[in-house]
């Protein structure tokens, strides 16, 4: 198994899908799967896709829909801001942002929330790590540059420190963040690995926004596929992830190992790397770039896509002990419930597209997880249980969700 193929979308879906069928066979130790439930579940995405994208138009599942929380534009302030550049280095910007935000999208736990002084929002979760990381952004917290707040780049964020982190999260001891070390660990080994990749980050003033001008300089006929910005995300990041299984002296960032799987049991997610692929997408789009191959990139296994699965019963868990405690990220609970996850979003992907008498073209996986998946599993959640915890809890360290 070489590392290649590893950091492939291909081997996600294949090495997942070995973990399906035998799911299908009851033949795991943690999970079953229930496939007369798979209609019912995509009947219920389906509902929550029509509550919220009436005329089916629906954008990509990406970090960008997080930063409009509460119904405020804040995109279109940071683009009022931007307006003044030429449109490549307003990718540029927007790129530092997407990058910075989503390797600080771990889960927060339940106790957190923001209140932006802008608005008096308060917020939780996912969209008030968003907003939090936008206003970061804006004051300049991980630029180095004090005539330049809207950037991020590498001795912006070597140097920054757990007590400013902290502080643009607003935690404290009424308002604890879960995993704010290794969020700031993310970010400091982010800038130290934007010097190590100069044809990616640029060798003069190296920050993620160089992507863009990388990407340019690959693109052919204007067009450039998703899989190449993944596989460009993963090389350039590989090494930011912490304690990670290696191949080849190469850390393999969201790569765990399960008894079944042969091949050292190796599977990838990359569920960071992916949904920060999405997120790169819509940039590019501005500037006039086509995105191919979108689906060729797998659902996102976190939190709320297995969530959903597990709740509306097309997953079943063994034991009730797996509900009960909390589990380890490289445990094979996890690791069974994140590869079902990914194919069970095929799965219900498929049914969705029937029903709707659309192509994958027309309805590609990440519009089905905006629509969709992911607030489906947030719905659920908040109807079955107080504060919508999600199904199983998991020991974060706040690097992978």
């Amino acid at each position: 198994m070489t590392l290649a193929y590893l950091r492939s979308p291909q081997a996600i879906r294949d090495r997942c899908n070995i973990l399906y069928e035998l799911a299908c066979q009851d033949k795991l130790q943690h999970f079953r799967v229930d496939l007369s439930q798979l209609e019912t579940t995509a009947d219920y995405v389906l509902q929550v896709i029509r509550e919220h994208y009436p005329n089916l138009d629906i954008p990509f599942h990406s970090r960008w829909q997080h930063f409009e929380v509460g119904g405020i534009s804040r995109i279109a302030q940071l683009n009022a801001q931007l307006a003044s550049l030429p449109p490549i280095e307003q990718a540029k910007a927007k790129y530092d942002l997407a990058i910075i935000s989503v390797l600080l999208d771990a889960g927060a736990g339940a106790a957190w929330k923001y209140q932006e002084a802008e608005t008096g929002g308060t917020y939780q979760r996912s969209e008030g790590l968003a907003v939090a990381s936008l206003r970061m952004f804006e004051r300049g917290l991980f630029s180095s540059s004090p005539q330049n707040h809207l950037q991020a780049d590498a001795e912006g964020l070597k140097s920054l420190t757990e007590s400013r982190l902290a502080a643009g999260f607003q935690v404290s001891s009424d308002n604890p963040l879960v995993g704010l070390s290794g969020r700031l660990q993310l970010l400091q080994k982010l800038g130290q690995s934007l010097t190590h990749y100069p044809d990616y980050f640029g060798s003069d003033h190296p920050r993620p926004g160089n992507l863009v001008s990388y990407f340019l300089s690959q693109a052919e006929n204007k067009q450039i596929s998703a899989s190449f910005i993944f596989t460009t995300i993963l090389t350039g990041l590989g090494e930011i992830w912490p304690g990670r299984l290696t191949l080849e002296g190469v850390n393999l960032g969201d790569v765990w190992q399960h008894s079944a799987l042969p091949d050292a049991g190796y599977i990838p997610f990359h569920k960071l790397s992916q949904w920060l692929t999405y997120s790169l997408l819509e940039p590019l789009q501005e500037i006039g770039l086509e995105i191919t191959q979108l689906n060729a990139l797998t659902g996102l296994p976190e939190y709320r896509n297995g969530g959903l699965c597990l709740d509306l019963g097309l997953l079943q868990p063994k034991s009730n002990r797996i509900l009960e405690q909390a589990h380890q990220v490289d445990s094979e609970v996890i690791v069974e419930w994140r590869s079902l996850t990914v194919i069970l979003l095929d799965k219900i992907a498929q049914v969705i597209r029937k029903k709707l008498q659309l192509s994958e073209t027309e309805l590609p996986l990440v519009k089905v997880l905006q629509g969709g998946t992911w607030t489906a599993g947030r719905k659920i959640a908040a109807e079955l249980r107080p504060g919508g915890i999600p199904p199983i809890q998991i020991d974060s360290d706040g690097t992978v969700f």
